[in-house]
């Protein structure tokens, strides 16, 4: 069990902070806060990503394709494959991101369990 508290949240771009959720070696659960108009850039990672939209959304690339995104919709990212979201500039956004394996580059950030 992970509980929100002190220290669990991170800011990684200018408007965007992260909380890691929960994590084993086999995934790991991310939530995202993103404010209004931001930009998580053009980028890809060894790990298949899987997520879903709680709030907001905006214009998300992945590969070659460009998806107006809002809330309630979900996504799949396979391995290696770029993509990149532009939020709403009037819209907070709320995200859960799921990454299989787990993404050993975000540990630092985790909190222990409970």
């Amino acid at each position: 069990m992970w509980r929100d508290k002190p220290g669990a949240w991170h800011e990684i771009l200018p408007g965007v902070r992260r909380r890691i959720l929960s994590h084993s070696a086999s995934g790991m659960m991310v939530l995202y806060k993103i404010a209004p108009g931001s930009v998580f850039p053009w980028h890809n990672h060894t790990h298949a990503q899987f997520g879903i939209f709680l709030e907001g959304g905006g214009d998300f690339k992945v590969g070659e394709r460009m998806w107006k995104i809002s809330k309630g919709d979900s996504y799949f990212i396979p391995r290696g494959l770029y993509h990149e979201l532009k939020t709403d500039s009037k819209l907070p956004t709320v995200v859960i991101d799921f990454f299989t394996p787990a993404r050993e580059d975000y540990l630092s950030e985790a909190l222990q369990p409970d």
